[in-house]
């Protein structure tokens, strides 16, 4: 079987630079996104590293998605020692606002996929007692804004998930790690009004590279929780230690959500 690092929401982003940084630890690629234009241009720019790179388009929100893609790897004799769940989704808004069918895609994206596709691979990697997972939540996952009520729950979900997997994995020697970053200029933001170019410039937002690259050193080095960035470690303590009701006076008298 062909040894493989498995990554999803890997046409772009945070994800295609997971992947430059994988590949140049000399593992092939089996890249996974809805993206198919983005999947044939990230395999072209991986052709310069001496592995071979795969790439299967499909929609991870959907509830059969992990097995379908597991199914995938068994059928083209992929052994995955390298497991990165990275695709997501964001969105703003009320929860009493928000249409059930697109809370629906994100849970499933980064709940129900995640989990499944642990629960797959993590099988294979106890059994040989060698494996890496590394799963991206956020720092969202800390503090509980409005707003953001489906992607922050399901960002501490992923995080709690993973810690209590890594204890578990642990002892038959996978390494699991969850990388936590802030705000990432990648086009996750690009149709939400938010200025990209702008928070780059203040320091408020990381390039994907920087993230993707503080997350697989973190997975080799068998860290179990990163979040990359001085500036973002910053903003997450402010956060942690901001209480609701200062957080409500703001929801209260601005307009942001609108």
């Amino acid at each position: 079987m062909k040894k493989v690092a498995l990554i999803t929401g890997s046409s772009s982003g945070i994800g295609l630079e997971m992947a430059h940084f994988v590949a140049q630890r000399g593992y092939n690629l089996l890249l996974v996104s809805n993206d198919e234009e983005g999947l044939i241009k990230a395999k072209n720019i991986l052709s310069a590293y001496p592995i071979e790179t795969t790439i299967y388009s499909m929609d991870l929100a959907q509830e059969s998605a992990a097995n379908e893609l597991y199914h995938y790897t068994k059928e083209n004799d992929f052994e995955v020692e390298v497991l990165i769940n990275n695709a997501g989704i964001f969105f703003f808004g009320e929860v009493a606002e928000t249409d059930v069918q697109k809370a629906q895609i994100l849970i499933n994206l980064h709940v129900a996929t995640v989990t499944q596709l642990c629960i797959f691979f993590a099988k294979e990697m106890k059994t040989r007692k060698k494996g890496y997972i590394l799963n991206t939540s956020s720092i969202s996952a800390y503090k509980d804004f409005p707003g953001i009520a489906f992607y922050g729950a399901s960002k501490s979900f992923i995080k709690s998930f993973t810690r209590s997997l890594r204890t578990e994995m642990r002892y038959y020697g996978v390494y699991v790690t969850c990388l936590s970053p802030g705000a990432t200029a990648t086009n996750l933001y690009d149709d939400k009004g938010i200025n990209v170019e702008l928070g780059k410039k203040l320091g408020i937002m990381m390039s994907a590279k920087s993230v993707a690259k503080s997350g697989v050193r973190a997975l080799f080095n068998n860290r179990a929780n990163v979040v990359p960035g001085v500036v973002t470690k910053i903003m997450l303590g402010f956060s942690i230690i901001t209480p609701h009701w200062v957080i409500y006076q703001i929801r209260k008298h601005s307009k942001w959500l609108k």
